[in-house]
């Protein structure tokens, strides 16, 4: 049995390996550099701004697609408030925002969205 020294490393770099191999089993090489780029983000702008072409995206080839909208919505408006630590009373306001938005883009894009959508 190894001898342990007692000692922990709470190095960010000794971190990041262990994280690095525990995934580095189911990633591929690309998928690596990736992972080593994603570490070192702090903050969730770019996953905010990147679910925000997205949801575009999904209204201008997918617009149908009401769950998908609304879920990635949903999960916007989670994002945000994460991102802002907003109140509740401030998430009912955002929650009108994203709709408000989707009226203003998706009527004119000929989605019809449905008014229980926009209600909610």
């Amino acid at each position: 049995m190894p001898e342990r020294t007692g000692r922990k490393s709470t190095s960010k770099r000794s971190q990041s390996d262990k994280k690095q191999n525990f995934y580095s089993r189911v990633l591929d090489e690309a998928e690596k550099l990736d992972f080593e780029l994603a570490a070192d983000v702090n903050g969730i702008d770019d996953e905010i701004a990147l679910l925000r072409v997205k949801i575009k995206s999904v209204l201008e080839k997918d617009s149908e697609n009401i769950k998908l909208i609304m879920q990635a919505t949903n999960t916007l408006a989670g994002l945000v408030k994460t991102r802002y630590n907003i109140t509740g009373s401030q998430r009912k306001g955002l929650r009108e925002a994203i709709g408000n938005v989707l009226r203003d883009v998706a009527l004119p894009l000929g989605i019809n969205i449905g008014a229980s959508v926009l209600s909610k």
